[in-house]
């Protein structure tokens, strides 16, 4: 059958695409977590140079205001500036506090980063061999697999539509294996005995057949030869 051969060459594989798999959605995470990362830390230096220009244009202000208390004319204007003041400098202390809490929050995003960093270099570099060796597998056998895919092409368009969907269905429920074929009279799929007179039908190759047990598409042993 040219699906079996097929799957050998696919068995020649191994591990190896699955691997190649998870290799990248690991790799893909690690670089979505590290980006998420750099965003907030970059977050972080953007709040912190707000808050610093700020910070900045409000110690300005207060000298402004301390310069006026020379200037007042009565209690009130002088209560208003004072509380001015004060309200300034509280805003400044929150801010300030701001700032070390965001310094603190960037040095230790910056320290998962820089733990994160390593263990995708040492994904990626994996996955490169991994790929490598993969290819040289593919290498070895396109040629002899293109030719299988090519006379696969030219022969299911000769099979009658329900013949092949009940052919696939099986395939893919006995993992690969949908046909099976007589031998010693037996299912060769689940070694159950197949009728005497079920044989001499299925010797005919005019409609398909199928074992009573496993569901497995029957064929003579001729027409199983004829095939590889």
């Amino acid at each position: 059958m040219i699906d079996d051969q097929l799957d050998q060459l696919e068995e020649l594989r191994g591990d190896l695409p699955l691997a190649v798999q998870g290799l990248e959605e690991r790799i893909n995470e690690l670089q979505r977590i590290i980006t998420t990362r750099e965003q907030e830390k970059q977050e972080c230096l953007d709040k912190r140079t707000n808050n610093e220009s700020e910070i900045e244009l409000k110690q300005e202000n207060q000298k402004k205001f301390k310069a006026q208390l020379y200037a007042v004319r009565n209690n009130k204007e002088y209560d208003a500036l004072t509380k001015e003041i004060d309200n300034t400098d509280v805003q400044i202390t929150k801010m300030e506090l701001e700032n070390d809490s965001l310094a603190d929050q960037s040095k230790k995003i910056q320290t998962e980063i820089d733990e994160l960093t390593p263990m995708l270099e040492e994904l990626q570099k994996e996955l490169k061999e991994k790929e490598a060796d993969l290819k040289v597998i593919i290498k070895a056998n396109e040629r002899e697999e293109a030719k299988l895919k090519a006379e696969r092409e030219k022969i299911e368009p000769q099979i009658r539509k329900p013949d092949y969907a009940a052919y696939i269905k099986i395939r893919k429920a006995k993992r690969g294996v949908a046909v099976a074929t007589i031998k010693r009279s037996a299912c060769s799929g689940c070694n159950n005995v197949v009728p005497s007179q079920r044989q001499l039908e299925i010797r005919r190759n005019n409609k398909l057949f199928y074992c009573e047990y496993c569901g497995r598409i029957l064929v003579s042993a001729e027409i199983a030869e004829l095939t590889h």
